[in-house]
Parts: structure tokens; sequence; C-alpha cells
């Protein structure tokens, strides 16, 4: 017999327990900000880089091994990760020449998103960090360079500077964050499982705001890979989810966060909201499966079953899923059971839910893979779009979609409105079976801002000149926009919501 789980959206214990979205930065293969990310994936753009031999060697790698059978000359790559503003967040040029660009980009990242979010790091309450960071490939190619490790000042400086260890307090320490900083790793889900770690914090109280995040950068960074079947790397470099000829995922670069609060909260403070995080659950499938790199079905069912349990939303209301989607022969048709499996506890109904994965258009970004399949899943939402999942043609045989709820969206759609809010699930599966999943809602309608009337001071600040005049300028080409919010809202976040740095200026405006 099905039913379907009541839509309480509440917790155990009777409380309100939704989380919002109010804010979002990231960088990612072909996208050096969120509004190239959105352009690109309702493009359908694939930004994985076919590299030159002269790329190659430029990096260092061996000419044999560029003409060895199977090396494949791809990569999804991020512009310019030699690029850091040092002197804004008060680094040395030393300290900046050490420290892993991974750490770079993620706090670039973390102080993007609390712009984004509107929110001052100095006056924001109690906030925690949650983030997670891959291997410091940095500190053995570039700064090691294969010497021999030895324990004294200099490796104390090195190790602090590069260590994924000090990733989420350094940012803590940099944006003056006074809750829980802590670094999540548990391989390709780092990201996501430390966005339910972050609602986790702000459910039991351990802080007002949490930013929630992963990254990952190659170094050396332009180069490709060794094709060997029966791996999970794609041998013509292209990742095919759920289609017949997927046959392996390419890894890739990228760095994302967002900022968290109780929805309560938000709404309490006049924040925009982009989303709702309505449930989520973690787990591990333990050693129910072939071997430890192997996925497993039940391990997945029970995640994505959890985490529709905690958001108390009917599992035939989620019309949309953001997967994991590897693009795996033997991946794939898992995932799918498993979602078909969470989902059939409830509904017998098909073909209802799109299903997509971002990695189609970008390649697996391990620690920040789950950061960019949220980012992607919130935009959906905002924009009430679905994008194209790529290169999908024809389905894995082992995967009889028309038997399952879902269908693999394959074109740019308008996402309507049905009996319920759009909602989406987001999937995330780490090597070694640590399995996150999140079920998010479309943001509540804002509520409608009054005219104030009256004149309004409009303040900018920078760290530098030109900084200033680039921010005025970026500043009169939003009001000057189509989407321009009412100026008493951007007065009023432009003098609370940003600190005060050494150049200023003021005028007095009209809307």
């Amino acid at each position: 017999m099905v039913s379907e789980a009541p839509a309480t959206g509440a917790h155990h214990d009777g409380t309100s327990v939704d989380i919002a979205v109010v804010g979002m930065a990231g960088r990612f293969p072909g996208a050096p900000d969120l509004d190239a990310y959105w352009h690109n994936l309702r493009s359908g753009v694939e930004s994985i880089e076919r590299l030159t031999e002269d790329d190659l060697l430029a990096e260092g790698v061996d000419p044999e091994l560029i003409g060895a059978p199977g090396y494949v000359p791809v990569a999804p790559v991020l512009e310019g990760i030699d690029l850091f503003d040092a002197r804004f967040f008060g680094f040395t040029a030393r300290e900046a020449a050490l420290l892993d660009p991974q750490q770079r980009l993620f706090l670039e990242s973390a102080w993007h998103a609390m712009e984004h979010a509107g929110i001052d790091p100095a006056r924001c309450g109690t906030a925690a960090v949650f983030a997670g960071g891959n291997m410091p490939a940095y500190l053995m190619s570039n700064l090691l360079g294969g010497a021999r490790v030895v324990l004294d000042s200099a490796m104390f400086e090195l190790q602090i500077h590069n260590d994924k260890d000090y990733l989420a307090s350094r940012t803590a320490y940099k944006l003056g964050f006074t809750g829980p900083a802590v670094n999540v790793q548990t391989a390709c889900s780092t990201s996501l499982v430390a966005v339910h770690q972050a609602a986790a914090a702000l459910r039991s109280g351990d802080c007002e705001i949490a930013l929630a995040g992963g990254v990952c950068v190659r170094v050396p960074h332009r180069v490709g890979y060794r094709y060997e079947q029966g791996l999970i790397y794609a041998p013509d470099g292209r990742c095919r989810p759920f289609d017949a000829d997927g046959a392996g995922t390419v890894f890739g670069n990228g760095a994302g966060a967002v900022v968290l609060k109780r929805l309560a909260d938000a709404r309490r403070d006049g924040d925009r909201i982009l989303a709702v995080l309505k449930g989520s659950a973690v787990n591990n499938d333990g050693a129910e499966k072939v071997g430890y790199t192997s996925p497993s079905v039940s391990g997945q069912e029970a995640v994505v079953a959890a985490a529709i349990a905690d958001s108390g939303v009917p599992a035939r209301s989620i019309t949309a899923i953001e997967a994991h989607g590897t693009g795996t022969h033997v991946g794939d048709p898992i995932e799918i059971t498993a979602l078909s499996r969470a989902f059939g506890r409830h509904t017998t109904d098909t073909g209802f839910c799109a299903v997509g994965s971002v990695k189609s258009n970008i390649g697996h970004l391990e620690s920040a893979a789950g950061i960019a399949s949220f980012i992607k899943a919130v935009l959906q939402l905002h924009h009430r779009t679905l994008v194209p999942s790529l290169h999908f043609e024809r389905p894995n045989p082992r995967i009889d979609f028309d038997a399952t709820p879902f269908f693999v969206n394959t074109e740019l759609r308008a996402w309507p409105e049905g009996e319920h809010p759009r909602r989406i699930g987001v999937s995330s599966f780490g090597i070694g079976g640590t399995n996150a999943h999140v079920v998010l809602e479309q943001a509540p309608d804002p509520v409608p801002a009054e005219p104030s009337g009256r004149p309004e001071l409009v303040v900018v600040s920078a760290k530098s000149p030109a900084a200033l005049d680039a921010a005025t300028e970026a500043l009169a080409e939003k009001l000057a926009g189509p989407d321009a919010q009412p100026l008493a809202d951007i007065a009023h976040t432009l003098q609370t919501g940003r600190g005060a740095m050494r150049y200023r200026r003021a005028v007095v405006a009209a809307g």
C-alpha cells in the first residue's frame, strides 16, 4: 500500500526547521561568477576544455605521456588561479605565495557569498563555517617539489598555508566568524555534507548564520589524464550521465559557498531568500557492497528516503532531481534504482520528475561537486526554469526510465508550479560510501516594499581608489538595469550589509 508523508514542514519536536539560502558565490569552469554559470547552464554549454600540446608542455607534462595511447588531453579549468587580492584580505606577498590556491579561491567565494547575501561579516552575530577542499596538490607540486619533509618552522608555515585542515578556520579568522569552524572531508560528497552540517548547526542553535561549501583546484592545472579501462575516467573526455555511451567522468576544478539562516530569522531580518532547504540527510553505505569504492543501492535509497522524511514534504511534490550522475556504466543505474525505490515508498506515479547532472557541463569537481549541484538547483528554483542535462541520447540499457518516476531533462524548459511549490532534490555521493541528499523548495514570495517617497543616502566604500571607482560604476549599472531593486532597499543594504572601508563615497539620490 502506498501513502504520502504529511507535508508538515516540521521536525520531530514540532518546531519549524526550514533553512533559508540567502547568499551564494562560486567559480566554476567557464564561469567566473554565478551570472556566467547560469548563462552556461541555460545555454547548454560544456566547459570541458581540450588542451593543446603547448598547454600540456607548459605544465610540465612528459612529451612521451602526451603521445601515449589512452592519454586524454582535456580538463575543466579555472582561469586565473594564480591571481589573488592579497592586500584586501591582509596577506603579505610571501604569505599569498605560500597559500594554496584552494584556500585563496574559497576565501574569495566566502566573501562574495556574504556580499551576495547583503550581510556584513562584522555585524552578523554568531556565524559558522563548514567547508572542505581537495588534497593540497599545490604544496606537493610547487612548494615541496620532491624535497624531503623536515619538521621545522619552515614546514610548519607550509602546513598551515596549505593543509586542508585550515580551510574553515582561516575563513572564519579572515571574516571574523565566532561560531563553529569545521572542516568536512568525505571525498566527492564533501561540500553537500557541509551544507547538511551547516543546516544542523543552525537548527541546534550553534550559530545564527552558517557559510557552507567546498573547493577543488588541481595543480598542475591545465593537464589531462590517462584513461584505463575499468576506472572512472571517461575515454573521450566527455561526461554522459545516464546515457548508453556513458563510460566515465572528467575531474575538474571549482569553488562554491552558500550562506544559510533559519527561515524565520531571514524573514525577520528582511533578507532576500533564494530558496528554502526543507530537509537533508547523510549516511554511509557500510560494508554491504562489492568494494570500498563501489556505490550501494541500499545506502543511496536510505539517504534519499531519510532526506524526504526530514523535509516533511510528499515525494510526489519533488519534480526535479540534481543527481550525482557521474556517467558510469555501474553508478548511474544504481543511482536511478535507489531514487526509484526511495520515491516508490510513497508513490507509484512515473515520468513526473526531471533528472539531470551538472557534471555533463563542468565535469566532476570532487570536493566542490556537491556545492556546484546545490547552487545549480537553487538557480533553477530562483529562475523557475529547468536547464538541460547534456550528452543524453539513448538511456543506459540498465535503466528503464519508463518504469520510474524520472526522465532525463535534455532541454531548457519552464518549470511550472503545480499543486505544491517547486521542489528539487540534490544528491552527492562520496567514494567510501558517505552519501548526502537535500530537498530544496522555491523561496516564498517576498513582502512588497513600500516606496519610501524620500531621498536616500547611497554609500559605497572600498580598499583602494580604483576599487571604489569600479564599485561605483557597477552600482550605477545595477541601478539603471531593468531588474533594479527599490532604491530604499539598496541604500539600506549598502549602509548595514557592507563594511565601511578606507575609501568612501556617498550620494543623496531619489528613486
